[in-house]
């Protein structure tokens, strides 16, 4: 109930990304059914049925990288402060996000069951009435238990995959965290090395007292100044302490950074490993051209492709490319930072920076996305056969799954960097400079992922011409 009335009061554009989730799982069901209907016309040909099956794998993907991405953006179910009071956790609102990303692909499901019905024949009443009676076997009762076992795979992959992505995860550094789970002062995670009495803590300049002494005892000096007034206003000192010190005319040496703050962001870890699957990928599917040819795959739609070796070699092209682009985006957040940046260069390439994995890793999909289009495009060019009307299907919500994921993830970043940019404004920056900062991130990736695409592509969809 709460999922449903969080789902109803959302806004507009998140309504609208829902609606490309049902969307989505629409077609990816139909694909599923579809393939049902074949097994059902073609009973003694299990291989085509099987590789069918699998080819359908990709749209399924695509749909639940969709999900979560919209998933993640969704502000109605992320942590605000006040809600845990009223048994709104993150857990809670984990389960949430879950359900309604359940609810949305169980309504493309059944979408796409009535659509598949419609178009056995089995519902009358609307145009186009069993127009696909003989390739979806009309002439055979519908096996229902198999009929909902697929329709059922797109919510429950979904949404179990949203709740792993959205579980809680203790933040602290592995040195603060506890064996067991405890309370401190008004329920504080935690445990105190220092014993307190009742009413300690609400005693009057207590630990003001105590953590002045303390900072003295380890040898901080106050700093004298020329004209006698602090160095800090006491609005602007870290601590209460440092507050009260800088309200008196006295400034102490700051204390040293705790051995649990965080370090600096580095690159992403999966720039090596992208690039040796990447040419993993294209050496296999070299070496696969060269041997002797074997009886290519044929893909619904009437589309042939490559050997199965090819095959594998290009999907590990892909993935190699995927792998690497959240660090290709890194590296292109600093290539903006180099040669004596000004501020416009600077701020753009921080952002790239911050945003490598948040921003790569879709982008890197797409790229793969579009390499495989190009290779599918090289096998129309030789004389293939025109793409029928579920490969165009399942290309399109290929296409159109990743594509939005790309934006969805590009919404999530403008959010994230909401406070950032307000802080901006406020410090007088104009808004053209930050739109140019935009158009200078996207023009930096589009110069350095649209060749690299072009170059797999190329190489990809070379052994599969021959």
């Amino acid at each position: 109930m709460l999922a449903l009335r969080l789902s109803r009061g959302a806004h507009p554009a998140v309504q609208l990304r829902r609606l490309l989730v049902a969307v989505a799982s629409a077609g990816t069901g139909f694909l599923f059914l579809c393939t049902l209907g074949y097994a059902m016309s073609h009973p003694d040909n299990a291989g085509a049925s099987l590789l069918r099956l699998a080819w359908c794998l990709t749209p399924l993907a695509a749909t639940v990288h969709f999900a979560v991405a919209v998933a993640r953006t969704d502000p109605g179910t992320r942590p605000r402060p006040g809600l845990a009071a009223i048994g709104l956790g993150p857990a809670r609102l984990m389960a949430v996000s879950a359900l309604t990303t359940a609810l949305s692909c169980l309504l493309g499901s059944m979408l796409a069951l009535l659509f598949f019905l419609h178009l056995r024949g089995d519902l009358t009443g609307m145009p186009f009435d069993g127009a696909a009676a003989q390739f979806l076997a009309a002439d055979s009762p519908l096996p229902l238990p198999a009929a909902l076992t697929l329709l059922a795979l797109v919510p429950a992959i979904a949404s179990t995959t949203v709740a792993l992505v959205l579980r809680p995860r203790d933040v602290r550094p592995p040195q603060e965290r506890v064996a067991g789970r405890s309370y401190g002062r008004f329920g504080a995670y935690g445990r105190s090395a220092d014993r307190e009495t009742f009413g300690a803590y609400g005693r009057f300049g207590a630990r003001l007292r105590t953590q002045s002494a303390g900072s003295r005892a380890a040898g901080a000096a106050p700093v004298p100044q020329r004209d006698g007034t602090p160095q800090a206003r006491a609005s602007e000192a870290d601590s209460p302490a440092e507050a009260a010190a800088a309200a008196d005319g006295t400034t102490e040496a700051p204390a040293p950074a705790p051995a649990s703050s965080p370090a600096p962001r580095t690159a992403p870890v999966g720039l090596p490993w992208g690039i040796a699957i990447l040419a993993a990928g294209l050496a296999v599917e070299a070496y696969a051209s060269r041997t002797t040819p074997t009886p290519r795959l044929a893909l619904p739609g009437g589309l042939t492709t490559g050997t199965p070796a090819i095959l594998a070699g290009f999907a590990l092209a892909a993935l190699g490319l995927a792998l690497a682009a959240p660090g290709l985006t890194h590296l292109c957040g600093r290539l903006l930072q180099s040669a004596r940046p000004g501020a416009l260069r600077l701020l753009a390439g921080r952002v790239l920076m911050e945003e490598a994995t948040r921003i790569g890793r879709p982008l890197g999909i797409v790229c793969a996305v579009a390499a495989g289009a190009y290779a599918m495009t090289a096998l129309y060019d030789t004389g293939g056969p025109d793409f029928g009307p579920l490969t165009t299907l399942g290309t399109l919500l290929v296409t159109g799954c990743t594509v939005a994921t790309l934006l969805t993830a590009a919404v999530e970043a403008k959010h994230a960097r909401a406070e950032t940019t307000a802080a901006l404004v406020r410090l007088g920056a104009p808004a053209t400079m930050l739109r140019s900062a935009a158009a200078i991130r996207a023009g930096a990736l589009l110069a350095l992922f649209v060749p690299l695409t072009l170059v797999v592509a190329e190489l990809a969809a070379l052994p599969l011409t021959r």
